[in-house]
């Protein structure tokens, strides 16, 4: 099977490492190619442009792992595929045109968007949970920050990070209905190589149908910091907490804890779950390797996900409420971060914990 990744920076990196994991551990044979703007010393085979690297390469799988910005020129670019699609998260930025990036993508055999929270063990047990016990949302609200001042990537912004929460809060409890956004404070700022205003910070109000939700996600928060709540009511009435963490202390480590309180306030405890896998070779990689395993299966066996992608529409309605949230968002005069007459940044070498 061929994967031809475009765009190989940080995130091309990181799906490379993942398919030569899989290709390793499995023996499936997985042959990899990539586009970019210039080439790398990599023995990967190069192309300069998309359309070369299609007819050229005919790959099974096509990853877009470009910057935010060129997400949607790139996805463009594949009118007339016919294989399977795995890009990064967001689909595209607020600017970019929906409509004709979706009939770029009419002939797709396949996609996902890359919402790599939805893999990790504790998500999957607490929707299961829900699931199971027939809970009913009342409440939700997220933490979820991290700093990418000084980061050399370009970005559309904090969009690119509250996504994730966004997500998690429906995936968890799909038969709540549509998340609706209702209002948004923000703040613009020049944290980023990508402009002096770009919004780096959100908080914000929405409804799942009759539960409330509130957050705050930054990409200027000083230390990552992921973090969904979650109070549902049961069938007789009773309110049961929840608690995800992610990637604390490190890349993947992730926590659930599920409680209730008696009449005289005493705790109860009824699941809790830690995960810290330390697979050799798949550093902060251990989610990413999950949906991709999937995907290669999925093409190669045509063998039906353990659990469905996100696909177009889900990508398309989350854009949506990103660009909702974008344009809406309230701010005060941007913050200024750079204050000297150039402004440091972080090497592309550097650790995969700060960069993530």
């Amino acid at each position: 099977m061929k994967i031809l990744i475009v765009g190989l920076g940080y995130a091309g990196n990181r799906y490379r490492r993942t398919f030569e994991h899989i290709a390793t551990s499995t023996g499936m044979p997985l042959s990899l190619a990539y586009v970019g703007r210039r080439q790398k010393t990599t023995e990967l085979p190069y192309f300069d442009n998309v359309d070369r690297a299609l007819q050229v390469f005919e790959p099974d799988i096509v990853v877009v792992s470009v910057n935010d910005h060129s997400h949607a020129p790139v996805l463009k670019q594949l009118a007339g595929y016919w294989g399977f699609v795995l890009c990064e998260k967001p689909l595209a930025t607020p600017g970019d045109d929906l409509k004709e990036l979706l009939s770029s993508l009419e002939q797709v055999g396949g996609f996902a968007l890359d919402l790599v929270e939805r893999y990790s063990e504790v998500t999957q047990q607490l929707r299961d949970w829900v699931e199971r016990h027939d809970w009913q949302l009342v409440r939700a609200s997220f933490h979820w920050g991290k700093d990418r001042i000084n980061d050399y990537r370009p970005t559309c912004g904090v969009t690119s990070e509250v996504i994730h929460a966004l997500d998690l809060v429906g995936w968890i409890c799909p038969r709540a209905g549509q998340l609706q956004l209702d209002g948004v404070l923000g703040v613009r700022s020049d944290f980023s190589i990508s402009g002096a205003e770009v919004l780096d910070t959100v908080q914000l109000t929405a409804s799942l149908g009759e539960a409330r939700i509130t957050g705050y996600a930054s990409f200027v928060n000083i230390v990552r910091q992921r973090t969904v709540d979650f109070s549902f009511v049961d069938r007789d009435a009773r309110l049961i907490h929840a608690r995800l963490v992610f990637d604390t202390p490190r890349w993947d480590h992730d926590q659930l804890r599920i409680w209730t309180r008696g009449a005289n306030g005493a705790e109860e405890l009824l699941h809790e779950f830690a995960t810290a896998p330390d697979e050799p070779g798949l550093d902060t990689l251990h989610k990413l390797s999950r949906l991709c395993r999937q995907v290669v299966r999925a093409v190669a066996l045509k063998e039906p996900p353990r659990q469905p992608f996100a696909g177009l529409d889900t990508a398309v309605a989350l854009q949506r409420l990103l660009n909702e949230l974008d344009s809406h968002a309230q701010t005060p005069a941007p913050a200024r971060y750079v204050h000297g007459e150039t402004r440091v940044l972080l090497a592309e070498d550097n650790d995969l914990e700060s960069l993530g």
